[in-house]
């Protein structure tokens, strides 16, 4: 059974399945393209929101530090993503590169994982979204019934028709083609790195010195005993679970990673790509770059701008302004966060719907899946039928206290990717690689183990939520996914035919 859970999908066959007419996306992406997705879906909720949490919470002031323990991280993953997306240039990311090194059981884990991520992030971001709209219409005058967006309980039923109405709108702009996403993103992601700007330059005459001190405020104690909120290494060596120091660094540096979720999105375009062995590295690379350094520099503002322990958790960049006699950039802000958020819906809907499309086109998932649209050369039903999920699930449910399995999914797949870097250069030295890892193994080694401290900084509670849809995954894949195997069924024709020549008259010479 073993050999069957780990057989590989070859690189070259992956390639060739991607020039089938009936399951061939279109090719349009440029550099820029990616490099513009890569921002458009780094730059949301973690940046306008996440900021005042950790630094409030956990890290003070050197939450800015947080930020970059977490973009070394993502870069060292990067590193291992772009080796990967230029050397199989196949839609489905860390799912494709790890059917290619790790083997079919490893690959369906992942895939599983990156549906998970996805649809999570989408469904949350779009509440997130629908809550600064709802906030600007009431700023106008315009209110809109309770039951059409009460999500805390407080008013019986309800549902948030703007968070779904979000997801079936992107829903239609992917269904219609990659080249009008690319269109529309570059217009929003303009207008949300000018907010993010905004916030760099106006705040940085309103900082207070006397904010900083002390940057890494002394560590202390929380609440003891089983307390799965507190990070799980805490629990694992005994420690009594505590906020700030050093420790709390790291910490917020798990907490503020959701902010850097995106840059592993851009590898699912990989086949979209017009030459994706020299565009795809610079897109990864280029967006994250970019990212981290706004976000260092917007921390290091707002924590000056006004004391950490006083900063708003629900909107600390608009609310710092507020608090600093600044109420203009407050709505500035808040518009350019509520514009920003609509890419991030769209490139986290765009990633799982090519994760999904992939699974389908190896048979791991119904193979009905796989078609594509005759005219747009998009994926149209993986799209439909996930944007329609997961508007209503955004509808429903009130998905933040999820939010961090979005982040340990994202995590699991960096630590998966960098071993299966490794092992692909040693099964397969002789593959064209047009962009190299540098310092291999050593390089991912270091790589998966700052991902696995970031995992273990993670509440236990969080641990617990994704062994279960682990879980689920396992009886998935064995009730369905091993059955139906779209590389399974070759090898055992192939074996069947190898069998049959070697039978009296089967054949063979």
């Amino acid at each position: 059974m073993s050999s069957t859970l780990f057989r590989t999908k070859k690189v070259e066959q992956s390639i060739l399945d991607t020039e089938e007419p009936e399951h061939a996306l279109k090719k349009s992406l440029s550099a820029l393209d990616l490099t513009v997705f890569g921002v458009g879906v780094i730059i949301g909720t973690g940046i306008f929101v996440l900021t005042g949490k950790a630094a409030k919470e956990n890290a003070g002031p050197a939450v800015a530090l947080s930020f970059v323990v977490a973009g070394v991280v993502c870069a060292l993953a990067a590193l291992c993503y772009a080796e990967f997306a230029s050397t199989v240039p196949v839609a489905g990311s860390a799912y494709t590169f790890s059917y290619a090194s790790l083997g079919e059981l490893p690959a369906w884990t992942i895939g599983w994982d990156l549906v998970l991520e996805f649809a999570l992030g989408t469904a949350v971001v779009a509440v997130g979204w629908s809550g600064y709209i709802r906030s600007l219409l009431d700023n106008w005058g315009w209110h809109l019934p309770d039951y059409l967006g009460g999500r805390d309980g407080a008013h019986g039923f309800g549902f948030d028709i703007l968070a779904a109405a979000l997801v079936l709108v992107l829903t239609c702009i992917l269904v219609i083609g990659m080249k009008l996403s690319a269109r529309v993103t570059e217009v929003v992601v303009a207008i949300k790195v000018t907010v993010v700007l905004i916030v760099i330059v106006a705040g940085a005459f309103i900082v207070n010195a006397d904010n900083y001190k002390p940057f890494v405020p002394e560590a202390r104690p929380v609440e003891a005993g089983g307390n799965l909120n507190a990070p799980l290494i805490q629990l694992m060596v005994g420690w009594a679970p505590s906020n700030f120091g050093v420790l709390g660094i790291f910490t917020a540096a798990s907490v503020v990673f959701f902010a850097f979720i995106g840059f592993d999105v851009v590898a699912t375009a990989a086949e979209e790509t017009k030459n994706p062995q020299r565009d795809m590295p610079r897109g990864i690379l280029g967006s994250l770059l970019i990212c981290t350094t706004l976000y260092v520099a917007v921390s290091i503002v707002v924590t000056g701008m006004e004391r950490y322990d006083r900063l708003s958790v629900a909107a600390p960049l608009a609310d710092a302004f507020k608090a600093t006699g600044h109420p203009w950039f407050a709505g500035v802000i808040s518009f350019g966060a509520a514009i920003g958020l609509t890419t991030v819906c769209m490139i986290l809907l765009l990633g799982q719907t090519r994760v999904f499309f992939a699974m389908s086109r190896d048979g791991l998932l119904p193979r009905f899946f796989s078609r594509v649209h005759p005219r747009f050369r998009t994926p149209h039903r993986p799209t439909i039928l996930l944007g329609v999920l997961i508007a209503v699930i955004a509808g429903f449910t009130s998905l933040s206290e999820l939010a961090e399995l979005v982040n340990i999914g994202t995590l699991f797949a960096f630590i998966v990717v960098a071993l299966g870097v490794i092992i692909l250069r040693h099964t397969r030295p002789d593959l064209h690689r047009a962009f190299r890892t540098p310092w291999v193994p050593v390089l991912p080694i270091v790589s998966v183990l700052a991902t696995l401290w970031l995992m273990l900084n993670l509440p236990a509670e969080t641990w617990i939520r994704f062994a279960i849809w682990m879980a689920i995954g396992f009886v998935v894949y064995f009730a369905y996914g091993r059955s139906h195997s779209r590389l399974g069924r070759h090898q055992e024709t192939t074996v069947g035919e190898v069998m049959g020549n070697q039978k009296p008259g089967g054949g063979g010479k």
